[in-house]
């Protein structure tokens, strides 16, 4: 039975190590390059008002600077457009050296004639992300650290309207900035919208944020009440002032698979269809980027940064130096560096018609379907046509692309003919999206009615040479279906199909790839029968309602391998996935798709790992359950790794749970109406994404995927336990010398005066510093109790082995075994009599093993808001809020009362064990129902089972 649950949790574990090592390592290296500084960054500290600094002593506002720039704003006196960036979960102010930097080199190179002034905050890199206490107080001096940069314009444009007299031409200056662009990084991106969320903040203060990596969905983990309900807040404020928030510009970037601890399924922004000004993006999706970004290289990508600095220089407006306040600009800015990345800038696009004044030799029309043209290293004008009057039916697109990267218009519309020239044409390049290998134009002919011809601009004035390849296409003959193998077919069946590409553009429709539970390895080979030199294929996953796609390029010949996986389900089901084939002509293609599953494993500990506490919890009050269930019937505990064994019964727990959510319609009227919790749902979609029909939910998979995560829940508490248990053993050894050998079973209790002083010094310790420090204490007494047991067992067991005696039932001076136990030398040693009272210690070792396990279990879950109270100890000694307090002060009683308990006490209370074994099975399906989503409710539930615990030992 041993070997056989060693086994099974082996299995498990190396489960769980697949879909870490896929999760962690599973996608290459970080591909991004590096942002270095030309200079030696500075940042000058931005004096507070006195009231600002009293409140916030841990918090400060910096400027950034570099070399000369640094020197010359020494004195704060700052003409450029405000840019605040807000650093994230303990996250560093200086961490924004790579924007300053690159924007200061930006300004150099348009001889400052526009520039940036960067300002960053210390939140005294505060663990915000696992502990939400300080997220209202960094919003609150967000907003005073806001009020205080204007002031320094402010006061800076009062001063330099005092020299009036004396300079009159600076009465032309610009009047100063009403308002600051925020840069915001993981739970920075989250305050910089709960500003909004403030009773007394002035929307127009703030227009225009982007966040990198921001969970704006939910929290990664939610370890106390105070992030739900600040999440709740700023979620109630954009919902409801949708309509007042229309004009503030958000920019979300994520940072794709790299990025583990974010993922960006959770950066994506909720707000109406219709508000344009909301924009979600991944990485991998970014022109001229193209690269998944880890947590922190997301900061300092050279890639990203710059398309950040890009975006804020085109905003600035010439005439006032500040940022512009027309929603539209930052829309299309936007647009152009994060989305498509059209050849056109921003207002470079011409609704006026284009003339052309080319001679008739540089026109030339095409009369073949196809467009294969080399420039040659000769500068030269030309131009081809393709006529469509004749080819409007049988051809519903027109497809081109080059490799010539040059930001210039190159197709057009011809509107009016004069013989084999074009007179009059309509600018369609806006219509342009850069790939990584070429930019590429796709224009519906059906909606060119009024052009007659497609006009290409195949010019070469500076003499570069490039390749242009155009086709009119069918898109039915060029879009296939494929259906995706089975998500458990892990990898046995594969669905091939093979394109012979006589187009520049195929796309495959994968059918039913829409949930973020599936992952496929698609492996594409190309063979052409001719080796001239072609463009490289770009092969790209398209998710047509979320911004992250991701794309490949590969040599011909060559053979690819894609990982294919989702950031978000689609709600609807109603589309799937696309894998877009920009090939070369004349080719033959064979893709074949089979389920990869440490990838699925990945996936599920990508969007369910954070909820394994929740089930390793369970698992460890399961076993207590039957170890309790054991002195009930035998007197004796199992052991730990044999009660995990044992206790493992999934029907017990999933099937009440699958009851409720079939039930879910009239079991949420009853329990709304009681004001308690709703059921959570595993987060194996975007939160505003779960179904709202319970039925919905029983057709996905999270209730499947909780058998998957109990396994690996009880895995962890398996081999979590027995590394406990082989560190005790260790540091017996340690501690021995300093204890004198005892053969007691109740060696290390305490009496019940010292249990009444030791809960009133826990509380009041609690209550004054932190709760988690008084949890911490009380765990390590208990820990404490079994290191004294664990010396005691080895005392016992050496005395044992070195003084063998004769079998009896009585000692010689007339004591029964069961009447001794503690004192060997009492018993005369009776080898009954030791072998008794050494059984006794074990006993009372094994569940105190338990009762510590579960312990330090929760004193895990309280690690963050003491390690935030450490951190800040010298600003305060009094942790406010404290998410653990007085809610522990249940938990701190019971821990201390159970060091005294033994196996004896509970078998002499029927009644409440036999009550105690009834109500720990319900708390666990409760932990299941109502802590996936509401982590630090664990703590509630284990405390409600010690607290029973107690009274089985005590009544």
């Amino acid at each position: 039975m041993r070997l056989a649950g060693y086994a099974f949790y082996g299995f498990a574990i190396g489960l769980l190590l697949v879909g870490l090592r896929d999760l962690l390592f599973g996608f290459g290296e970080n591909r991004c390059s590096m942002t270095y500084m030309f200079e030696y960054p500075e940042y000058r500290r931005v004096q507070l008002p006195r009231r600002v600094a009293r409140q916030y002593p841990s918090y400060g506002l910096y400027l950034y600077g570099e070399g000369a720039y640094a020197q010359e704003n020494r004195g704060l006196e700052l003409t450029g457009a405000p840019v605040l960036f807000l650093p994230g979960n303990a996250g560093s102010y200086k961490q924004a050296c790579s924007l300053g930097s690159v924007a200061l080199r930006k300004a150099e190179n348009l001889d400052r004639r526009i520039h940036m002034n960067v300002f960053t905050i210390d939140f005294n890199e505060e663990l915000v992300a696992l502990y939400g206490g300080s997220l209202r107080r960094q919003t609150q001096f967000l907003y005073e650290s806001i009020k205080v940069i204007l002031r320094l314009y402010e006061i800076n444009y009062i001063q330099t309207n005092d020299l009036f007299t004396t300079f009159p031409w600076l009465q032309d200056r610009p009047d100063p900035p009403t308002g600051v662009a925020l840069v915001g990084h993981s739970m920075g991106g989250v305050v910089a919208r709960a500003l909004f969320a403030l009773a007394c903040f002035n929307p127009r203060l703030v227009s225009f944020i982007i966040t990198q990596a921001s969970p704006h969905q939910a929290p990664v983990l939610s370890l106390d009440p105070y992030i739900l309900e600040f999440y709740s807040r700023v979620r109630h404020r954009w919902a409801t002032s949708a309509e007042d928030l229309r004009n503030v510009t958000v920019l979300s970037v994520g940072g794709g698979y790299l990025d583990f601890q974010v993922r960006s399924g959770l950066t994506a922004l909720s707000c109406p269809i219709d508000d344009l000004n909301k924009m979600s993006v991944v990485a991998t999706a970014v022109p001229r980027s193209w690269v998944s970004t880890d947590h922190i290289s997301i900061v300092w990508c050279k890639e990203l940064v710059l398309a950040t600095v890009r975006v804020f220089f085109d905003l600035i407006e010439p005439e006032t130096g500040q940022f512009t306040e027309s929603p539209e600009k930052r829309m299309s800015v936007l647009n152009y560096h994060f989305f498509r990345h059209p050849v056109l800038k921003p207002g470079g696009a011409q609704d006026d018609p284009v003339t052309f004044s080319a001679p008739p030799d540089a026109w030339k029309e095409v009369n073949t379907l196809r467009l294969f043209y080399s420039a040659p290293k000769e500068a030269q004008v030309k131009y081809f046509l393709f006529d469509l009057s004749s080819r409007r039916k049988a051809y519903s697109h027109f497809h081109c692309r080059s490799n010539n990267m040059e930001m210039t218009s190159w197709l057009y519309g011809c509107t009016q003919m004069s013989g084999s020239m074009c007179v009059q044409a309509v600018d369609l390049s806006p219509q342009t999206e850069l790939l990584p290998a070429y930019k590429a134009v796709t224009v519906k002919i059906s909606e060119l009615l009024s052009v007659s011809h497609l006009i290409i601009d195949a010019s070469n004035p500076s003499g570069a040479q490039f390749v242009v390849e155009c086709e009119l296409q069918r898109e039915e003959s060029l879009t296939v279906s494929v259906q995706v193998p089975h998500v458990l077919s892990f990898g046995l069946t594969v669905s091939d199909i093979s394109i012979n590409s006589s187009g520049l553009l195929h796309t495959l429709q994968l059918q039913d790839f829409h949930q973020v539970y599936q992952a496929f390895r698609i492996t594409i080979t190309s063979h052409c029968k001719t080796t001239k030199d072609r463009l490289p294929s770009v092969y790209r996953l398209r998710v047509p309602w979320f911004h992250e796609d991701s794309f490949d390029i590969a040599s011909i010949p060559s053979v690819s391998e894609i990982y294919s996986m989702l950031h978000s389900s689609r709600p609807d089901n109603a589309t799937s996935a696309l894998l877009q084939l920009h090939t070369a002509p004349n080719c033959q293609y064979k893709v074949s798709i089979r389920t990869s599953f440490p990838k699925v494993l990945g996936q599920i500990l990508r969007f369910c790992g954070p909820v394994l506490p929740v089930y390793s919890a369970v698992v460890l009050l399961l076993m207590i359950r039957t170890q309790l269930s054991s002195i009930k019937r035998s007197g004796h505990p199992v052991g730990i790794q044999e009660g995990m064994s044992k206790s493992l019964q999934l029907h017990k727990l999933e099937v009440p749970i699958l009851l409720l959510l079939l039930r879910q319609s009239w079991f949420q009227d009853v329990w709304s109406s009681l004001g308690l919790p709703a059921v959570d749902a595993l987060p194996l979609n975007s939160v505003e994404d779960l179904p709202q029909d319970p039925k919905a939910s029983m057709q996905e998979w999270p209730r499947l995927v909780s058998p998957l995560l109990c396994v690996l829940g009880a895995s962890i508490a398996f081999w979590g336990s027995t590394v406990l248990r082989v560190f005790v053993y260790f540091l017996s050894f340690v501690l021995a010398p300093l204890h004198r050998p005892s053969v007691s079973r109740d060696c290390g209790t305490l009496r019940l005066h010292s249990q009444i002083l030791l809960i009133i010094f826990l509380s009041v310790l609690g209550g004054i510093t932190c709760g988690a420090l008084a949890l911490m204490l009380s765990s390590l007494l208990h820990l404490y109790r079994v290191l004294r047991l664990q010396m005691t067992e080895r005392s016992l067991s050496h005395m044992l082995n070195l003084a063998p005696q004769k079998v009896s039932q009585k000692s010689e001076n007339g004591f029964r075994a069961s009447d001794c136990h503690s004192k060997v030398k009492e018993c005369n040693g009776s080898p009954l009599l030791s072998e008794s009272v050494l059984q006794d210690v074990r006993d009372d070792l094994q569940l105190h093993f338990s009762l510590s396990t579960l312990l330090t279990f929760t004193m895990m879950l309280s690690v963050p808001s003491l390690i935030h109270w450490k951190h800040n100890l010298r600003y305060w000694i009094h942790l406010d809020p404290d998410p653990c307090w007085p809610h522990i002060v249940p938990l701190l009683i019971s821990s201390v009362l159970l060091i005294s308990c033994n196996t004896d006490n509970l078998l002499r209370s029927k009644l409440m064990l036999n009550l105690t074994l009834h109500l720990l099975l319900p708390l666990c399906v409760g932990m299941l129902a109502f802590c996936p989503l509401h982590i630090y409710r664990v703590t509630y539930f284990l405390s409600t089972a010690l607290t029973l615990l107690v009274c089985s030992c005590y009544f």
